[in-house]
């Protein structure tokens, strides 16, 4: 699955399919993660103040892994909107 993500809603967007592909419950990859359900259920809703090893926890339990890349469209003045 390739799917660019450049707001925290695209990321949790692209967890939760990863999630319901694997027919994983948010509890279920909460308990793999050793985070709490809520937890999940914020990442997933883009509303998550949460840790890079969170994260990075999250996405190595879906079998999923974060890249870097350049970006495809917009300019650097565009990362703005992001926060």
């Amino acid at each position: 699955m390739n799917a660019p993500a450049r707001t925290p809603e695209q990321l949790g967007t692209v967890i939760r399919n990863a999630r319901k592909a694997q027919n994983l419950s948010q509890n279920a990859l909460a308990q793999r993660v050793g985070v709490r359900q809520g937890t999940i259920s914020q990442i997933e809703t883009g509303h998550a103040a949460l840790r890079l090893e969170t994260l990075l926890s999250v996405l190595a339990a879906l079998n999923l892994e974060l890249q870097v890349a350049t970006r495809s469209k917009g300019s650097m003045d565009a990362i703005e909107d992001l926060f």
